[in-house]
């Protein structure tokens, strides 16, 4: 009857742990817009320093704080996820569009190097 019911249990608790995590960054908004990110973005960042300082006195670590204005600007890159999704849209519809004919290309060239070997 247990071996039956753990992985029941087992599959719960994943299932659980993953809703959880789905609606809190839902809760969070980082399923939402740009704006919506980029403001629970801002939250982490002045909730997360004052989160680290306390555990590392709680466990007694020395940790040396980092202000984040200090770090270096993240760099620009030219990139647009809309354009290289399309550019792999197209790859694939195009491999698709010319796979019949390359499989009888191969096919026959398959043939071909069958006979030749039973010759």
């Amino acid at each position: 009857m247990a071996a039956r019911l753990l992985p029941a249990v087992k599959f719960v608790i994943k299932g659980s742990l993953a809703g959880a995590a789905v609606y809190v960054a839902y809760d969070q908004g980082l399923l939402g817009s740009g704006t919506q990110g980029a403001e629970a973005l801002r939250k982490a960042q002045a909730a997360l320093p004052p989160a680290i300082q306390e555990w590392t006195s709680y466990v007694g670590w020395e940790v040396r704080t980092v202000q984040l204005n200090t770090l270096p600007p993240t760099p620009k890159f030219d990139f647009s996820p809309s354009d290289s999704w399309n550019k792999g849209v197209q790859t694939v519809m195009s491999a698709l569009s010319v796979a019949p004919t390359r499989a009888c290309e191969y096919t026959v060239e398959g043939w071909k190097y069958v006979k030749d070997l039973v010759k």
